[in-house]
């Protein structure tokens, strides 16, 4: 029962930003989703509806090796946002799909900013 009630106010929290929040080719929207074991990262042009860029711990490359904690989202905003400026992306619209803009979420936005795109 608590367990189902915390997914679906989840759900209802990012239908909330969803409705809101909307990317386009010049500003993408930057899609963040954390399971339990992997991290998730897409720029987004919901206009066309299609994903610009995307960065993960299930693909090849650094990000592999990154875990879903906090040292790992560091890790995967920084590559993430370097995938981002290699396609001419540098500002984008910060979608957090539901979750509170605290300790994963908030280390991935850094990590972005701090490798240069802006939000």
């Amino acid at each position: 029962m608590r367990t189902e009630k915390k997914l679906k106010l989840k759900q209802l929290r990012h239908w909330r930003i969803r409705k809101r929040v909307s990317g386009t080719s010049e500003r993408p929207r930057m899609s963040v989703r954390f399971t339990n074991e992997n991290i998730h990262v897409q720029f987004i042009d919901d206009v066309a509806g299609k994903t610009i860029a995307a960065m993960s711990t299930v693909g090849k490359g650094e990000s592999k090796a990154a875990s879903a904690n906090v040292a790992g989202a560091k890790q995967v905003g920084s590559l993430a946002a370097k995938a981002a400026l290699d396609k001419g992306i540098t500002t984008v619209v910060f979608d957090r799909g539901g979750t509170r803009y605290h300790g994963k979420i908030k280390a991935l936005a850094d990590a972005a900013r701090e490798a240069g795109l802006k939000f």
